[in-house]
């Protein structure tokens, strides 16, 4: 059954691009700010893979919050990076594009800290999603392959080459690393924590 990959351009769905070997991958430029840089970054993944690659363009800047906004987070927001219902809202967008190419599958990079701080990274939101997308025509599926793993597991278990790797953009700020978001402290500390192997370090 065709696959398809919502791929943000991360480490996580970096990964997951490589472990699954999708179909087509879409990348969602909804107005955040370091949307360049994501697309550039999954861009290149795409074709060292082989792997379609669609960018869909939804300008959602005005509804924003927090850091991929540039804008101060909303009232309900738990961390600096809320941006209300974003989870639900890009799974939706990829799956209008998704559904209309004939996927039986749509894959979400969603891995087991996403949980942590906010709810549509939970196991739970996933299996919400699935069924709502389920339920309607076309019985199109919303797995999360990774949500029992840290980003560490992810990259060990998935095998993607650290060359490969190096191309994700995790910042959340900008199109160039600001070095200084939940984004780019996520991605320092899962370099730190691969070791040598992967940050090139000896």
């Amino acid at each position: 059954m065709k696959t398809a990959l919502l791929l943000s351009g991360g480490m996580d769905s970096v990964a997951i691009a490589w472990w699954k070997r999708p179909d087509l991958a879409l990348t969602i430029d909804y107005g955040q700010k370091a949307a360049k840089a994501e697309i550039l970054a999954a861009r290149q993944v795409c074709q060292e893979l082989g792997v379609p690659h669609e960018v869909i363009s939804v300008d959602c800047s005005s509804l924003g919050s927090g850091d991929m906004a540039h804008t101060e987070p909303a009232v309900l927001a738990t961390t600096s990076d809320w941006w209300p219902y974003r989870n639900q809202m890009l799974i939706t967008l990829a799956s209008m594009r998704a559904i209309a190419l004939g996927v039986k599958t749509l894959y979400i990079g969603t891995v087991k800290s996403d949980g942590e701080s906010h709810l549509d990274g939970t196991p739970k939101f996933v299996e919400y999603m699935d069924g709502l997308m389920q339920y309607q025509e076309g019985g199109l599926r919303i797995a999360a392959p990774a949500i029992d793993k840290t980003t560490v597991e992810l990259v060990r278990a998935s095998m993607v080459p650290p060359g490969l790797l190096a191309w994700s953009h995790s910042c959340h700020k900008a199109d160039i690393t600001c070095g200084d978001c939940r984004g780019c402290n996520k991605y320092l500390s899962t370099y730190f924590e691969l070791g040598p192997e992967y940050s090139g370090v000896t």
